[in-house]
């Protein structure tokens, strides 16, 4: 659906169930309701975040990012660290969230970038959109995160779970004292 054509009424509706289901986890994050949240992912999950670098013109596509399973990022996390990190959040005895930060996740620009034509079980669709990420913490700690996010969704049911996501942030320095809300 990434070209001009006009949808076809299958994919409107796809697209809506998408967008939904991206705004609902939204609203977990925000509501720190971090469990129902690790539900969405599948057992396979891959959460990556890449270090931006500044690089010459014409560099861009080949080594503006770094590399999943190579070198450094922000994050390239399975379901399993995912959930450790969760849990050390959880305990009150993470020193970057004690007092809990006060969080706002805004997503938009939601495509779906490839989809098979017929959803079943285990259907995978994948997606583009942009976020908006307002973090608070204590009375003067103010960061907003920027970015664009590629997802992988799997139909589970008569949902999705996330399977693939890569969240890159649109600065190679990261002003945040430290990193620890999730996207």
């Amino acid at each position: 659906m990434t070209d001009w054509t006009p949808a076809t009424l299958a994919q409107m509706q796809l697209k809506y169930e998408i967008e939904n289901f991206l705004y609902a986890e939204a609203d977990l994050l925000d509501a720190r309701r971090f469990d129902e949240w690790l539900d969405l992912f599948s057992n396979d999950l891959v959460y990556f975040m890449p270090i931006r670098r500044n690089v010459p013109f014409g560099q861009h596509e080949q080594s503006e990012n770094t590399v999943s399973g190579s070198g450094i990022s922000w994050f390239d996390d399975d379901r399993w660290t995912l959930g450790k990190r969760v849990e050390q959040i959880q305990t009150g005895l993470h020193y970057a969230e004690e007092p809990l930060s006060r969080t706002c996740h805004m997503i938009s620009n939601v495509m779906l970038v490839e989809a098979p034509k017929v959803i079943e079980e285990g259907a995978q669709v994948h997606t583009r959109c942009r976020f908006l990420v307002y973090q608070n913490r204590v009375e003067y700690e103010t960061y907003t995160f920027v970015g664009k996010r590629l997802d992988t969704l799997r139909r589970r049911g008569d949902s999705w779970q996330i399977c693939h996501r890569e969240i890159v942030l649109d600065q190679n320095i990261l002003l945040a004292k430290n990193l620890s809300t999730f996207f």
